[in-house]
């Protein structure tokens, strides 16, 4: 990082003027002025059932997402059947207790699904897209047709696997999780080099589920900043308060995990989203895009309408020709028909000349000037 920090200025002139700033993946674009795309990341929990597997993607799709994210590694491909003390689960994960080897032959996503899988996902309209964890899983998945690629945070420092995606020219997400800056530098020049602009960087946090006090959205302007990529969020805290945060940060991307039931159990169950919060999530997003509008101050058709109700003066009492106007009689009120308040001041003193009824909005037409006029002769 002292490294990073001391070439900073050099690193982000030779990166941020390369990233693509707008990524297309099937038929949607995602860019700083779209909407934000939402990724439902199935990961094991399909609980080795084809059938659950696609529920779930045809739920994901009912419910508002524009793409679902499967996994494409086996067990060997991923790690090795070892179970020394470098290879247990023991840091206070909701997997302690298991080899990594035991977890992923849990968790994978058998490969013979997913060419159907991604069939399925096209025939009733939604996009599917994979992380692949080693070089086999690139070949396999290019050959089924995959629109764009996820690469997982402890895979960004795989600078063969990062070269060998860079080079399919597909999308790529990336996400941060576990990265030091110079991580991130690193594996966006080796996209760059293989002649690949096309990244997304989602802001992660790799703890499951993630406590609030650790998301750090902030870091959304950051990444963009340093990097000059689009970026998003892969999100593991419960609920749907950090993904919609991440759309008022300028995030176009969201992944969150998604199963049916988390009394279904599976490896991601946990912290994982169940189909009806999932949509309620999708809903509340679009919202916030809404309710994000445009940084240009005006005033909208309704509030055009309403300023109708704001203050003016007006005739508070009836008035006969001659009269003097007064704090009484000509007073600062709802609506806005009337003459703007900030005259109140130069009409205060002043005689009226005509008859005027209460509840008329005062104009300057009813000012008698005639004694103005004599002071000035």
């Amino acid at each position: 990082t002292g490294t990073y920090a001391k070439n900073k200025s050099l690193r982000m002139g030779y990166l941020v003027d390369k990233m693509r700033q707008e990524i297309k993946i099937g038929n949607k674009v995602i860019s700083n002025s779209s909407h934000t795309y939402i990724v439902a990341e199935m990961s094991g929990n399909h609980n080795m059932d084809f059938g659950r597997a696609k529920e779930i993607i045809y739920r994901a799709h009912k419910a508002g997402a524009d793409a679902v994210k499967i996994q494409t590694y086996t067990a060997d491909t991923i790690t090795l059947d070892c179970d020394n003390e470098y290879f247990q689960i023991k840091h206070g994960t909701l997997w302690d207790g298991d080899t990594l080897y035991s977890l992923y032959q849990k968790a994978y996503t058998p490969w013979e699904w997913q060419k159907e899988l991604f069939e399925y996902a096209h025939k009733i309209g939604i996009e599917l897209f994979s992380s692949p964890f080693d070089l086999s899983a690139v070949d396999f998945l290019e050959n089924i047709g995959m629109p764009a690629y996820k690469v997982a945070s402890f895979e960004i420092n795989d600078i063969q696997l990062l070269r060998k995606i860079a080079k399919t020219g597909k999308p790529i997400i990336m996400a941060t999780g576990i990265a030091e800056l110079a991580d991130i530098e690193q594996a966006l020049k080796t996209c760059i080099e293989a002649g690949n602009d096309q990244v997304i960087l989602l802001k992660c946090t790799s703890a499951y589920p993630t406590p609030y006090d650790e998301v750090n959205i902030n870091m959304l302007k950051t990444l963009r900043e340093t990097f000059g990529c689009l970026v998003g969020i892969s999100d593991h805290t419960f609920g749907a308060t950090v993904p919609i945060l991440s759309v008022a940060m300028g995030g176009k991307m969201i992944e969150k995990h998604v199963t049916l039931k988390r009394s279904d159990g599976g490896t991601d169950s946990e912290f994982s989203m169940e189909m009806e919060e999932f949509e309620e999530m999708c809903k509340q997003v679009r919202m916030a895009e809404q309710a994000m509008g445009t940084s240009r101050y005006y005033l909208t058709d309704s509030q055009k309408m309403e300023r109708h109700f704001s203050r003016s003066l007006f005739i508070a009492e009836d008035m006969e020709a001659g009269e003097i106007i007064t704090e009484n009689n000509v007073r600062s009120v709802r609506p806005a028909d009337g003459m703007h308040t900030m005259y109140f001041e130069d009409i205060v003193g002043k005689k009226v000349n005509r008859k005027l009824i209460k509840g008329t909005p005062m104009m300057w037409k009813f000012i008698d000037w005639s004694e103005d006029e004599e002071k000035k002769k």
